[in-house]
């Protein structure tokens, strides 16, 4: 009897030891990538358009078609995708079209925020729409002088999407995008 005694008391002792001696566990807190931007400057755009705009100097511009244009982001792995449409009569089906594509990423969307753009002076008038969540592209936006053109454009990331983890760039680039359609001007 004093054997099975002694082996409970050691089993007690043991287990209050392992048990007891150990530091309180503590939920690990959200990281945050530290990202550092490079300042904003901003060129005015080289190509021949109809339509005329300052770029980000870091950003590198890709001449396509149709008065096509890409601003490619290579550090962030990132793009501005802009497309030109002359205005033919047909400014209802642009301006359709245009938003059709926004609310094309609604299955994936939080949120998408619009924000209207009117500039009388320079005779621009176009809205950003601004796509919370993990939809393919976070930042849309057209702009039009509602008689001869009108263009659209899209940012893009080279990743599968995931919100939180290019939010920063994503506010970063949309500085990039107010500014264009700040400077947007239309050649006559």
């Amino acid at each position: 009897m004093y054997n099975r005694i002694l082996r409970y008391l050691i089993a007690v002792f043991i287990l209050v030891i392992t048990t007891s001696c150990k530091d309180e566990v503590l939920p690990k807190p959200k990281g945050y990538l530290s990202l550092e931007y490079p300042e904003n400057k901003y060129k005015s755009l080289e190509l021949e358009r109809p339509y005329f705009f300052e770029i980000p100097t870091q950003s590198i511009t890709v001449d396509e078609k149709n008065n096509w244009l890409k601003i490619k982001y290579p550090n962030l792995k990132a793009s501005i995708d802009i497309t030109y449409r002359p205005v033919e009569n047909n400014l209802t089906e642009l301006l359709t079209e245009a938003e059709k594509l926004v609310f094309k990423h609604a299955v994936k969307a939080e949120q998408i925020i619009p924000r209207d753009f009117v500039n009388e002076e320079n005779k621009v008038f176009g809205s950003l729409y601004e796509i919370t969540g993990n939809a393919a592209s976070h930042l849309q936006f057209h702009a039009t002088d509602s008689t001869k053109n009108f263009i659209k454009g899209s940012l893009y990331f080279y990743a599968k999407p995931n919100y939180d983890s290019i939010l920063p760039a994503v506010a970063y680039i949309k500085s990039d995008i107010l500014k264009l359609m700040e400077s947007l001007e239309w050649k006559e």
